[in-house]
């Protein structure tokens, strides 16, 4: 499972929770490698107009919803009142987070940002246990108050909708007996226009491809004309390596993870920005050295991936576009389900996610409807150069690690002009991207 990273501690086992970390020094390792591991809450509306954003950073460390703003240039979008109105972003974790509705209500204060019109949570899988204080809940609790929050940033307009599931994702199947009918359910229900998954497993992990084909029922909903929904999913924090079924180790040969790996899924990798303190860039972005991607060993290239096929091969490459991850530029973070309220740094492509979701939130608001499997026109504005993508040029996701005392290293994919297996088609610039998917997706 992909886990989001605490920039100094650990929030949860390794492979939980796809790209989460809170923290603020380098993500910590787990043991085998040389790489960093990593009742519901009230209703709340506003009908207050957007605030400009507070310009200086959260106490804790890391990039403020100003900087991350400024640094996609979603300031036009906002000015002209493409927000997220009328949106409502999915999000969907393990478990959730006993405090949510708080903790995004202390972020917004502190940060300048207005609530959103609503943050609703269902369980429509089965309850979900009360609240402990394990690894595995915490891990879960705050990669639930990341994506919450900075899904929030990036559409600040949009409503919020938190789907809790009862029981961990991890690798392999476990977890995805409850995601699957908990996401079939929202989109049923028409309740939202994209899903977010900070989350994942290796593929390898699966007894095997018919074990994935049988889970993959919520992608192939979402993709029918009759609900057109975006579901977006982020690649794992691992590099071309992946976790074993058990966690504590890494398969020695390139892996991707699912459902990132599906063709029915964005898949969104990591970049690392380099931002001045008022959010613009001092040198151009570069791959996340820890981001997921290759190419699938279950899905034959998707007919949009043609185009790239001299990179892709036969198989489905992900991800298809990146967003900020690296723990190099972690993003703040407000939580308190730990009885400790306090600000923290986040980093992995649980940060690249949520925050590409809230991207297609403004997408749909400027198309006037949900825009489904954006896969396609994603490729199609690449081959054109469309401008609102912003191509990424250097770095690879190698990945070493050690296992019984010996080193070992899983050859990674080098970023480069055009698509690469590391970013995709590359990272946005929101004020033109926006319009451009909204245009050749509509």
């Amino acid at each position: 499972m992909r886990k989001g990273r605490p920039v100094a501690t650990r929030i949860s086992a390794c492979g939980a929770v796809l790209g989460l970390a809170l923290a603020l020094a380098a993500c910590s390792g787990s043991a085998s490698s040389t790489h960093q591991q990593v009742p519901s809450p009230g209703h709340r509306a506003s009908t207050a107009p957007p605030r400009r954003v507070a310009a200086g950073p959260p106490p804790g460390g890391g990039l403020s919803p100003a900087q991350i703003q400024t640094a996609y240039d979603l300031g036009p979008l906002l000015r002209r009142g493409i927000d997220g109105k009328g949106q409502t972003i999915v999000i969907v974790d393990s478990f959730g987070s006993p405090t949510i509705g708080h903790d995004l209500a202390v972020f917004d204060q502190r940060t300048g940002l207005p609530a959103p019109p609503s943050l609703r949570v269902i369980q429509p899988a089965g309850a979900v246990p009360p609240y402990q204080g394990s690894d595995t809940r915490a891990g879960w609790a705050g990669e639930t108050t990341l994506d919450v929050e900075w899904a929030h940033v990036m559409a600040p307009g949009a409503k919020i909708l938190l789907v809790e599931t009862p029981t961990a994702e991890n690798e392999g199947r476990t977890g995805f007996p409850q995601i699957v009918p908990a996401e079939e359910y929202v989109i049923r229900h028409h309740l939202g226009g994209v899903i977010n998954q900070s989350l994942g497993a290796t593929e390898g992990t699966f007894r095997s491809a018919a074990a994935i084909e049988q889970l993959r029922g919520a992608y192939q909903l979402a993709a029918r004309p009759a609900y057109r929904v975006t579901v977006v999913a982020s690649t794992g924090d691992n590099g071309a390596g992946g976790q074993t079924y058990n966690m504590r180790s890494y398969f020695p040969t390139p892996q991707v993870g699912w459902p990132a790996s599906d063709p029915l899924v964005t898949a969104v990798g990591g970049t690392q920005l380099d931002l001045a303190p008022d959010g613009t860039r001092r040198t151009p972005d570069v791959a996340w050295s820890d981001s997921g991607g290759g190419r699938s060993a279950v899905f034959a290239r998707p007919a949009y991936q043609d185009g790239v096929a001299g990179v892709v091969g036969h198989q489905r490459g992900i991800p298809d576009i990146s967003m900020d991850a690296s723990c190099a530029s972690g993003v703040a973070v407000f939580s308190s389900y730990s009885g400790q309220p306090a600000w923290s740094a986040a980093c992995g492509t649980s940060v690249a996610a949520p925050l590409f979701a809230g991207i297609v939130a403004l997408a749909d608001q400027e198309a006037g409807h949900s825009l489904g499997l954006i896969n396609p026109a994603l490729y199609t504005m690449a081959a054109h150069h469309d401008p609102g993508i912003v191509d990424i040029l250097q770095g690879n996701n190698s990945w070493p690690f050690t296992s019984g005392g010996q080193a070992h290293l899983v050859q990674g994919f080098a970023a480069g002009p055009g698509y690469d297996l590391v970013t995709g088609v590359g990272t946005v610039n929101a004020a033109l991207f926006v319009p451009e998917l909204a245009r050749t997706a509509g």
